[in-house]
């Protein structure tokens, strides 16, 4: 079922599938023996290498301790291109592997899901499958996904966004599919393993946390299965980031936002997402930047531009984020609401606008370095009206769109993306 079906006047939504999972401090460890129960024999491990752990290695170990072959892949890039599963597709035929295992956060869990799409289909290209259920093999190799972040909720979700690289390169191209079929089969969710996550990643991935649970919060889907997680995982964010990325060893801040993650997926799994995610995918799409970060900036533009629409619901995510609302209106709750976001952002140290975002801003920063020459040529992000127009654009084509709170079109869509390009956050609040 597509996403505008769901938004037509019928009582019918949809309910997609989570895979079990296993949460806690030391779950990792179980990867073994679980997956000789799953019937592995021979795994591909897809990841980034995550350099500067030791993560890899010792997950790699314990499965080989265990009598299990390995096979690692660990090339995959930040916003996962289409070559690193189509490489990984011809890795895993070549070895003849029968599942796969990823390690990392959302980029290594997509990759990986977008892989076992393409091999259920004879090696296929992962471009085919944009979309909504578009493969139609459903059966596909078994997939334990092991997270070291506290992010994406790809471990959880029918999701997973690749970056298509055949397009012109004057006009690249980031996807969403959905399909039920990509759901893993075992989620691994194990706090400690996010220990080594960097200061400025965390936040980040932090913000794609409160992205995900905000955007089906007030979606227009309205879907009333999504909105306990959605606004248990707000509560949750706005209760542990700050601990997890300024005390990073601290296991409490680690775990709330482990679980944080998890429900938030959770919610937008059938809940939908909104133009906060589509400014993201659109942004990194041109110049490769963290998924994570591009949600923080996009987010505090798009909670104004939506909050008319929803203020009774922005009113309760105040709330939800230790306001005291007590004696507010629902109108001056959602504008407090609207503050509690811009502080926590402050608060966690991350950029304000893209326009500011530089080579050397954060850790993951890919400006410049991109695999393609579009990439080479794209070492800052200009932000001028050619550059507002075409990312505007890209929202507008984007899967997430259609569940936006309010409506999108070109005439008022710009002014935000141009807002996240160019404008000050003080702005938001007077």
């Amino acid at each position: 079922m597509q996403v505008d079906e769901l938004l037509k006047p019928f009582p019918i939504k949809e309910f997609h599938p989570f895979p079990r999972a296993l949460m806690g401090p030391g779950a990792h460890e179980m990867i073994g023996p679980e997956a000789l129960k799953l019937g592995f024999r021979k795994t591909l491990v897809m990841t980034s290498g995550l350099r500067g752990t030791d993560v890899v290695h010792k997950i790699v170990e314990s499965m080989k301790y265990h009598g299990l072959e390995v096979v690692v892949y660990d090339k995959v890039e930040s916003n996962p291109k289409d070559y690193n599963v189509m490489d990984a597709v011809s890795l895993y035929q070549d070895n003849e592997c029968d599942s796969f295992v990823s390690i990392g956060g959302g980029s290594s869990h997509d990759a990986c899901k977008g892989a076992r799409i393409a091999v259920a289909h004879d090696g296929r290209n992962v471009n085919e499958f944009e979309g909504f259920n578009k493969s139609e093999n459903p059966k596909n190799p078994p997939h334990i996904a092991v997270s070291t972040t506290a992010g994406t909720g790809s471990e959880t979700s029918w999701a997973y966004v690749i970056t298509d690289t055949t397009t012109d390169p004057d006009n690249p191209h980031k996807y969403v599919a959905f399909d039920d079929a990509s759901v893993t089969t075992l989620a691994i969710d194990d706090p400690v393993l996010y220990y080594d996550c960097p200061v400025d990643y965390t936040a980040q991935c932090g913000f794609d946390v409160l992205a995900h649970a905000s955007e089906p919060y007030v979606s227009r889907l309205n879907f009333e299965p999504s909105l306990g997680n959605a606004l248990r995982a707000i509560k949750l964010t706005a209760e542990n980031l700050r601990q997890a990325v300024w005390n990073g060893q601290d296991l409490a801040g680690r775990q709330g936002m482990m679980y944080a993650q998890y429900i938030a997926a959770q919610a937008f799994n059938s809940g939908g997402l909104g133009i906060i995610h589509s400014i993201s995918h659109a942004v990194s799409a041109f110049y490769d930047t963290h998924h994570g970060l591009n949600n923080a900036i996009a987010l505090p533009r798009v909670w104004a531009f939506n909050m008319p629409t929803q203020y009774k619901r922005f009113a309760e995510m105040a709330e939800a984020m230790g306001v005291d609302t007590y004696g507010m209106t629902d109108v001056q709750a959602a504008d407090a609401a609207l503050e509690a976001a811009i502080r926590l952002l402050r608060d966690v140290g991350i950029t304000e606008k893209f326009t500011d975002v530089t080579a050397d801003t954060y850790s993951k920063n890919r400006l410049g370095q991109g695999p393609t020459k579009f990439y080479e040529n794209a070492k800052t992000i200009t932000g001028d009206e050619a550059d507002v127009d075409r990312i505007t654009n890209h929202v507008l084509g984007d899967a997430c769109t259609p569940g936006n709170a309010k409506e999108c079109t070109f005439e008022t869509v710009r002014p935000v993306v141009d807002h996240c390009m160019n404008g000050d956050l003080d702005d938001l609040l007077s």
